[in-house]
């Protein structure tokens, strides 16, 4: 759960970069159509909105690159950024090895084989961003103190480490060149056997669709319910103008049920996230949840919502999938029908009203507020009850009090000094780190540490939340003794 929670954590940076691109996005598709709908792109105002929408997609598009990136700095030590070149190494050395035209040639039959084919045509996707980052800041932490022959001394400590990544890259890709088709292949049997369910089915499509995202894998079931991989296609019948007359199945029934909780559902979700973040982080938390509910409403791009808490706090991001399952089911029995080409946004829900299939498009009011009051009422009850780690409730050991301690000595460098020698020396420290007002320490042996001697710098306390950690409470000029505990360390 702490590696989730820190996963999590470290997810936030790129995630930040994103509700501004869905924003974006929006804008551009209402002001040119035709990126949307198909046609040219003629006059001012629509060139306005295809640049938006492109500048949008740079990053929305590359999310997955953007995961890579912040994990790798996010979870390694001292956040740095040698972390963050070795994931976008290991990102690009997976994407390439496992690029269909590659595979092919390494595996023939894989040519043969459509779903193998279709998910490796589906490896740039953000589970294999957040592999490639895990890999980078992993081999970081480890290997950036390495100290090789003199013969290969330019590429010791920090230079060693895109290389292991890469090597490390290598074995997870030949894991993945049998794995990963065994998973997609699974998921695409699985959706072939809840097609018949009717408006149960569309409810487990649903269900498996959002828990499956943090790994990619939704593209195995999208392609099932969506196109054409078992002869089905809900949403290509819906935009060539088809009804459901001219199908076996009632059109729009699997892609419905996302308008009310992408446009309602996330909005009401968020609201109860600000309601329970704490005091101190409300600011922040508003930031980036306000700027992630417009996203939702206006274009549906939710992973800048979903990803800011599925790894904090994953029990939620269960419930938030059985929320869509739920409301799928209502949607496709009460007859609404919408379709969507990009995501379940208002924008599209404008554009497909006038679709054939369309049905009952007025019902997205009430099915709408019926969902931003269920979504704010079981996000807000959940989060409270479990003291779930939503944005604005991550674990902080900082409060008020300690950001008024006053270190009684300023010469840092003399503190930082009194302190190693408290846990022991160099020799037995494993991680720096620090919070607003605390040093944080990683030890290898407890027994070395002298909490006598650390108090004895002159900070307010000592705390020993774990075995192997040491939280040293030194007040909000802690940086400054952060640095040169990290000099001493070298």
């Amino acid at each position: 759960m702490k590696f989730l929670q820190k996963l999590g954590k470290s997810l936030m940076l790129p995630v930040a970069c994103l509700p501004i691109c869905g924003i974006l996005m929006g804008i551009g598709y209402a002001l040119c159509p035709s990126t949307m709908q198909g046609g040219e792109v003629t006059g001012i105002i629509q060139q306005i909105g295809y640049y938006l929408v492109k500048a949008g997609g740079a990053l929305i598009d590359n999310m997955a690159i953007l995961f890579a990136i912040g994990i790798g700095v996010g979870m390694s030590d001292e956040n740095d950024g040698t972390g963050g070149l070795a994931a976008l190494a290991s990102w690009l050395m997976i994407t390439n090895l496992l690029a269909t035209a590659n595979v092919t040639v390494i595996m023939p039959s894989i040519a043969e084989n459509a779903d193998a084919t279709l998910a490796f045509d589906k490896i740039a996707n953000p589970f294999i961003g957040i592999i490639a980052g895990i890999i980078g800041s992993m081999c970081y932490n480890k290997f950036k103190s390495t100290k090789l022959p003199d013969w290969l001394s330019f590429f010791s400590g920090k230079r060693c480490v895109a290389i292991i990544a890469g090597v490390v890259s290598i074995l997870v890709s030949v894991v993945l060149l049998f794995v990963w088709p065994i998973l997609f292949g699974a998921l695409v049997a699985l959706g072939e056997a809840i097609v018949n369910l009717d408006a149960i089915g569309a409810g487990l499509y649903a269900f498996f669709n959002r828990l499956l995202i943090p790994f990619g894998l939704h593209h195995a079931l999208n392609n099932v319910f969506w196109f054409d991989t078992i002869g089905l296609g809900d949403l290509t019948h819906f935009w060539a103008g088809e009804t459901s007359a001219d199908v076996t199945w009632s059109l729009g029934m699997y892609m419905s049920g996302f308008f009310p909780c992408m446009m309602f559902g996330i909005p009401g979700a968020a609201l109860a996230m600000v309601h329970t973040a704490k005091s101190n982080k409300k600011k922040v938390a508003i930031g980036l949840l306000s700027s992630a509910a417009i996203a939702a409403f206006v274009c549906g791009v939710t992973e800048p919502f979903e990803f800011g808490f599925m790894f904090l706090a994953p029990v939620l991001y269960v419930i938030y999938a059985l929320l869509y399952a739920i409301f799928t089911v209502i949607t496709v029995l009460v007859g609404f029908r919408a379709g969507f080409s990009f995501s379940a946004g208002l924008t599209d829900l404008v554009f497909s009203a006038t679709l054939p299939a369309a049905a009952n498009t007025w019902m997205i009011i009430p099915l709408g507020i019926a969902a931003f009051v269920v979504f704010y009422i079981v996000f807000r009850f959940a989060i409270v009850k479990f003291d779930l780690k939503t944005p604005g409730r991550e674990d902080d050991d900082d409060t008020e009090a300690e950001k008024k301690v006053v270190l009684s000595n300023d010469n840092f460098t003399e503190v930082a000094k009194i302190i190693l020698e408290g846990v022991g020396g160099k020799a037995n420290v494993t991680s720096i780190d620090n919070c607003i007002t605390r040093l944080r320490l990683e030890i290898k042996d407890y027994t070395k540490v002298d909490e006598k001697k650390i108090k004895s710098a002159g900070v307010a306390g000592v705390i020993r939340p774990g075995k192997n950690s040491v939280q040293v409470i030194v007040g909000t000029k802690v940086q400054f003794v952060a640095d040169e505990f990290k000099k001493l360390c070298k």
